[in-house]
């Protein structure tokens, strides 16, 4: 069976259980980092020699970092919807996956929710948490352009890779209680990932706990 390993509120993990139950996988989920501990373990770092969640175990393969997991997976047990076999329907995807690890993530996960949310008030750099929130307008308002011509997933009418390492970043933003600018194609996106169950499950966790939390 399929075995995924961190804890449910990580961001990370969150993209790879969102994408297993869309797939509907069988799988044993192990809470694991931050407070379950666990990840200094041998036997954990003989699939993961980083020590870092998320690590999924497949049979005998193990695979770490949630961008290489969600190919996997995808490949692997629904290749023709989330990760196409077409090299150019690939590349689409994987345009938008590796800007969303290299801009967007950066910018909201890094710059915003831990420079502010999860970080103590008296320990706050509000100039470099503002001009995150700066950059993550831009990026946010780039991706409501993306819907003004009433596709429903970010490719067109079906969901893809692009949309579960996107579609993560949502919940936290728009629930955050940020000040933002109106996006209402973006804001429709969002109520439609709402509908999904396996977004439910896998994206939308309580995060009120890591308010002022940089242990883990």
């Amino acid at each position: 069976m399929l075995t995924i390993w961190g804890r449910a509120n990580s961001f990370n993990v969150q993209k790879v259980m969102w994408l297993v139950g869309e797939l509907e996988l069988p799988h044993l989920h192990v809470e694991a980092g931050g407070t379950h501990g666990g990840l200094d373990e041998p036997e954990f770092l003989a699939m993961n020699p980083h020590g870092k969640i998320p690590v999924i175990k497949d049979g005998e393969i193990a695979v770490w970092e949630s961008h290489a997991i969600l190919r996997y997976l995808a490949a692997s047990y629904e290749r023709p919807l989330f990760w196409p076999i077409a090299p150019a329907d690939r590349a689409r995807i994987d345009a938008w996956m590796d800007w969303a690890h290299t801009a967007l993530q950066p910018d909201f996960l890094n710059g915003v929710f831990w420079g502010y949310f999860r970080t103590p008030a008296p320990k706050r750099d509000m100039a470099r948490v503002e001009a995150a929130l700066a950059r993550c307008t831009q990026h946010f308002t780039l991706l409501d352009g993306m819907f003004e011509d009433g596709r429903h997933f970010l490719l067109g009418d079906h969901p893809t890779l692009a949309d579960i390492v996107i579609g993560t970043h949502l919940y936290r933003y728009f629930e955050m209680g940020l000040d933002r600018p109106a996006l209402p194609a973006l804001e429709a996106y969002y109520q439609r990932l709402q509908h999904r169950p396996a977004y439910q499950h896998g994206v939308m966790i309580p995060f009120d706990g890591l308010y002022g939390r940089l242990d883990f």
